[in-house]
């Protein structure tokens, strides 16, 4: 993974804070009613919803899981997978209970809280990850940027799907990406740090 990705992650963590921060700010409420207007019942985004249900989020990452452990015997990865999808939707639920954000009113209201957006959230952890083993073992450049730009593009459509369903204010939309991504990477790093511990010893031992 490129470099810059890493301290990319800090500062989405810190845009995170700053729109908890601001939550009733009257320029974030301004934008969250500005960005409803603008998306609220488009049909084309409500398409992609389904990309963040929970039952789609299981299958594809049970289908990783086992791509991982019985096509690459790549037993960490399949670690990695449980921890950023299986981690990430925990930790969402928590950060929801702790700031406990009501929902924007809409016709199929659920029970639960809507800071950060879990669809947006845990959409971004399992589309990244998806691409990240994709592309690990990819060498066309022009094949590994196909791969992560439909990775992004897809993680978008998703998150606006939820302001456009009324569900999500986009400054929850918005959060989710953020703190998606800084958790990603910090699992990423895990995941990096323990294969480089692991090929030192096979070098050492040769």
């Amino acid at each position: 993974m490129r470099k810059w990705f890493y301290p990319l992650a800090f500062v989405t963590l810190i845009a995170f804070a700053i729109l908890f921060l601001n939550l009733t700010n009257e320029k974030m409420i301004e934008f969250d009613a500005n960005i409803a207007d603008l998306l609220a019942g488009n049909e084309f985004l409500q398409v992609f919803r389904i990309f963040g249900e929970q039952i789609v989020i299981i299958i594809a990452a049970l289908i990783l899981i086992l791509f991982l452990g019985f096509n690459k015997r790549n037993y960490r990865g399949m670690l990695v997978v449980l921890f950023s999808v299986g981690g990430g939707n925990l930790l969402n639920k928590l950060l929801k209970v702790w700031v406990q954000r009501e929902r924007p009113d809409f016709p199929n209201q659920v029970d639960s809280f809507s800071f950060p957006s879990g669809n947006a959230m845990v959409g971004l952890l399992y589309l990244f990850t998806i691409a990240y083993f994709l592309t690990e073992s990819v060498s066309s450049k022009m094949t590994r940027y196909i791969i992560w730009l439909g990775a992004i593009v897809l993680t978008i459509l998703v998150g606006l799907s939820r302001v456009a369903a009324t569900a999500h204010y986009a400054s929850d939309v918005l959060a989710g990406w953020m703190i998606g991504y800084s958790f990603f990477i910090i699992v990423t790093i895990w995941y990096e740090w323990r294969n480089g511990q692991m090929n030192k010893r096979v070098t050492q031992s040769e």
